[in-house]
Parts: structure tokens; C-alpha cells; sequence
């Protein structure tokens, strides 16, 4: 515990007692006071996605709409900016928060927008509910089959219903004209800033689309990047061969040296790939998004290029395939310091956390997907496959290095309720009791460094920062609790009271009496 810190040149230079830090700072020195704040060290999300929160917070927000007329009457009101063209998209619709819990049809999107096609991806951006006109535009007619690792799900009738899971949305996707330069820094700017107030100094999104990585470049250039972005190759479309071509990159707060395959789909969409069928569903297991021999030749490509590659796997018989994948690519290429991660390592087999733990790879995980989650991923893998499921402690016993995220927007960026969530297993309300599979709560100081230390090391700055030490980077985050100390119930209600990056400060909370 310290009482002080000294800031010079967006470094630390002195952490300790007042006297300690004002005799290192030298007469002269503005001053600060933070009152009963705590300050941590910089706060950095391990795996996110900055233009989708953007292109959330700009379009329609469907996010605990509790049925399909609530999604209706929001999109009647959507703004302005919720159109791509004359494309209405929105974002965050669950069917798991409706009456039944059944997926959506085309039929309610056809009856109020008969002639606007409209594009409405799901909660965890692994399925889409789109209308009529929006198939009619992408070619989509009761003969068009899956494509590989996609469903295009049909009625009794042989009739598209107007959702689409996981590579089927790309068909449609492909019809809509791309964002202007105008919604791309508008969306960019939001979701920076958006962060900032959230208490994060930095990020690693999880697959960067190019046009956004070139708009960071040049607002980096400029000194115009107010938060450290963490930056990974967008690797499953063809922008992976320009990624490939420039290399790893580096500048002054944004950073490219990895890469993000994904290996499935989501368990809420029944897009993750499992070794056995779904406990809620017959007959389906799940979707592999692209061949296995398809995913190792991409990822062995990018390591010979020096590239840490990062794998999205949900469901076991992913997690399965992307060890194989890394350890075995890692090995041929002589890679293993390159810190391969498995992104959401979310439900896997006991012998596949034993074997992710002795590689020494990084678990990026992610505490509120759980809590979320908890009310039907039971009904989804029964009891015996939740052993190895959002199974933090046991990765971490094993060895695994964490890192820990929010997935925004899919989860909301609040990294606060990412530290609440890691140490209870409980929802806001503080449900259940003594929380959900607790052997696998974190405590308050490993949360606090899977927020911090883990990402650093995730992304090779852990002798630049996370933690607060002279020298290093003068990254930090004023709480108006402390989460080591304080309840943890504490956390639910805490705010953010500045964020500071590199010395400079990218925000401040209003003044509250």
C-alpha cells in the first residue's frame, strides 16, 4: 500500500508515502488529490472488439429487450446513425430473455419493414435475425444450402426463417455497403471514449478489420489515440493476406503482433462445437468455422511471420482442436514464446485444462460471459460437461496464464463488473447464494491481476506496465472502492473517478457531493 505516486514524462517515478513522492517530484510539482479514491494499476480488457462496441452504441440497442415486440417498438425508433445505406442493423437481441425461448422469425421483421432490409445480430454476435428483403438482397431462397460452418435455419416448410448462424451471416453481410469514413471514426471515437469512462488504459481487440486498424494508425501518428490498443488481425477473411504482407507492427499506443482465428461459434446460439450433442438439442453439436487442416495452415503461416496467434474456442471439441492446433504449430515453427492464446478457453475437458495449464498458454477469459450464461448452460451441457466449463481457478492451478476480458459489446465494457463477477460468480443481484460453481472464483487480487498483470503479459508489456513500480508506464485507474480490501458486493455500485494513461488524463468522473 502506497499513499502517493510521481508522474514524469508518462512514467512513474515515485510510488510511497506523500513525503517520499513530493521529495522525488520536486518543488514545483502539480498536485493532485484523489481524496478516499483507490488507484490501481491501468485496467486493460483482454479481449474485446472497439468498432463493434462503436457500431453498438451508434445503432439500434436490443440489448434485455424482453420479447420480440420490445425489439419492434425499438427499432421503430432506431436513429439516424443505426443505418448502413438504407441497411437498419442493431445489436444484442437474446431469445434466452423471451417467453419460451425460442429463436425469432422473418414474419414480425417483414410485417413492419416490408421493403427495408434489416440486419440484427445476437448478443454474442454468432447468429443474425434478418427480413425478407434482406434475403431477397443476399440471394437467400429455400434452395440455397449451409455454407461450411454455418445454418441458415429453415421452417417446416423448407423456408428460410431469417436467422442465421454463425458463417451464414456472412452471405448476408456481404450485401450490405461498407460504413463511410464519417461512421467509422464516429463509432471509433464513441467506443474510446466509451472505455475511458469505464476505467480501461487499454485494450487487445479480438480481430481488427483493416479500414479500423489504418483509421487508428493515423489517429495514433497524430497523438489523437487516447487509450494502448492491442491490436489482432482480423485472420479468417482475405484482409488476413495484407496482415500477413505488412508484418507485426508497432507504434506509440497501438501495437499489431497477433493474430485471431476462430475455431466455432457461440453456446447461446448452439454455434459451439462440442464432442457430444447438446443436451437441449438432438443431433447438434455445434459448428467448426473453418477446416481444421485450414486453421493450422493459417495459423502456422502467421507464426513463421512472428505473429501470436490467438484462437476463439467456446465448446470442447474446439477447445480440443485448437490446443492440438497450437501446440503442434508452435513446435514445428519453434514458436512456443510467442505466448499462443486460447480466447474464452470456455468449456473444455479435464484432460484439456490439464494440457493447456503445461503448455503455459494464455486462458483470455472472461468472468461475466459466466454469469450471463449461468441460468441455461446447464440445460445446454448438462451437469457433467460443467466441470471443465468458465473453469478459471482450475485453469489457473494448471498453469495457465489469464487474461482476463468482457468480450464488449457482447458483454457490457464495465470492467468493474468483470472484477465483481470474478470473484463472486454471482449476478448484480447477488444470485445464487454463495455463487454459481464456486471453486471456480478467482480472489480479489488474482481478478485484479488478470485485469492488469495478465494482459500485460498477454501482450509482452509486462516490464512496461501493470503495475504501479518506478519506471514503468504511468498507467492507473482512481476507484471510489478498493477491490482488494473492500466487500466485493462493493463493486456493483463502485465508480470510475479518473483514468489516467501514460500521465495523461483521459478521464474524469463528475463531481458527485
Amino acid at each position: 500500500m502506497a499513499r502517493a505516486l510521481a508522474v514524469r514524462d508518462g512514467k512513474l517515478v515515485a510510488v510511497g508515502t506523500r513525503a517520499e513522492v513530493k521529495a522525488a517530484a520536486g518543488p514545483g510539482a502539480r498536485e493532485v488529490e484523489l481524496g478516499p479514491a483507490t488507484v490501481v494499476p491501468g485496467l486493460v480488457d483482454a479481449h474485446a472488439h472497439i468498432h463493434g462496441l462503436g457500431r453498438s452504441l451508434t445503432t439500434a440497442r436490443l440489448e434485455k429487450a424482453p420479447s420480440v415486440d420490445e425489439v419492434l417498438r425499438r427499432l421503430s425508433q432506431a436513429p439516424a446513425s443505426s443505418f448502413q445505406g438504407d441497411w437498419l442493423l442493431g445489436k444484442g437481441w437474446d431469445q434466452n430473455e423471451w417467453p419460451g425461448g425460442a429463436f425469432p422469425g422473418r414474419a414480425e421483421l417483414d410485417a413492419r419493414f416490408p421493403t427495408t432490409p434489416v440486419f440484427l445480430t445476437r448478443v454474442d454476435h454468432h447468429a443474425a435475425w434478418v427480413n425478407g428483403e434482406a434475403l431477397r438482397r443476399a440471394g437467400i431462397t429455400r434452395d440455397t444450402v449451409d455454407p461450411a460452418g454455418g445454418r441458415i435455419l429453415k421452417d417446416a416448410r423448407g423456408e428460410p426463417t431469417g436467422v442465421l448462424v454463425d458463417n451464414a451471416m456472412d452471405v448476408v453481410a456481404a450485401a450490405i455497403p461498407p460504413p463511410t469514413r464519417a461512421q467509422l471514426e464516429t463509432r471509433l471515437k464513441a467506443a474510446l471514449e466509451r472505455c475511458a469512462q469505464v476505467g480501461l488504459t487499454g485494450v487487445h481487440d479480438a480481430g481488427m478489420d483493416l479500414d479500423a486498424f489504418r483509421l487508428l494508425q493515423e489517429w495514433d501518428a497524430a497523438g489523437r489515440l487516447p487509450l494502448r490498443v492491442y491490436a489482432m488481425a482480423a485472420g479468417q477473411g482475405e484482409e488476413r493476406h495484407a496482415y500477413l504482407e505488412q508484418g507485426p507492427w508497432r507504434g506509440r499506443m497501438l501495437a499489431m503482433r497477433s493474430v485471431k482465428f476462430l475455431a466455432d461459434g457461440a453456446l447461446g446460439s448452439r454455434g459451439a462445437a462440442l464432442h457430444e450433442d447438446y443436451c437441449d438439442e438432438a443431433g447438434q453439436r455445434g459448428l467448426l468455422l473453418m477446416p481444421p487442416e485450414e486453421l493450422e495452415a493459417r495459423a502456422r503461416a502467421f507464426m513463421k511471420k512472428g505473429f501470436q496467434v490467438c484462437i476463439h474456442a467456446i465448446g470442447d471439441r474446439a477447445n480440443t482442436l485448437v490446443l492440438d492446433v497450437l501446440l503442434r504449430a508452435s513446435a514445428e515453427t519453434g514458436t512456443q514464446a510467442l505466448r499462443h492464446r486460447v480466447e474464452h478457453a470456455q468449456i473444455l475437458t479435464l484432460e484439456d485444462i490439464r494440457r493447456l495449464g503445461a503448455a503455459g498458454l494464455v486462458a483470455s477469459v472472461q468472468p461475466t460471459h459466466a454469469t450471463s450464461d449461468m441460468p441455461w448452460a446447464e440445460s445446454r451441457l448438462g451437469a457433467e460437461r460443467l466441470k471443465g466449463a468458465y473453469a478459471w481457478r482450475s485453469l489457473s492451478d494448471a498453469g495457465a496464464h489469464l487474461a482476463l476480458g468482457s468480450d464488449f459489446p457482447i458483454e457490457n465494457p464495465d470492467v468493474l463488473a468483470g472484477l465483481y463477477a470474478a470473484v463472486t460468480r454471482q449476478d448484480a443481484a447477488g444470485r445464487p447464494e454463495g455463487g454459481w460453481r464456486p471453486e471456480e472464483r478467482l480472489t480479489p487480487a488474482e481478478a485484479l491481476e488478470g485485469f492488469t498483470v495478465g494482459p500485460a503479459w498477454a501482450s509482452f508489456e509486462e516490464s512496461r506496465r501493470g503495475r504501479l513500480v518506478p519506471g514503468l508506464d504511468a498507467d492507473f485507474v482512481a476507484l471510489s472502492v478498493d477491490p482488494l480490501e473492500g466487500p466485493a458486493r462493493a463493486l456493483v455500485d463502485a465508480r470510475v473517478v479518473a483514468t489516467v494513461v501514460a500521465g495523461a488524463e483521459v478521464y474524469r468522473a463528475p463531481h458527485v457531493d
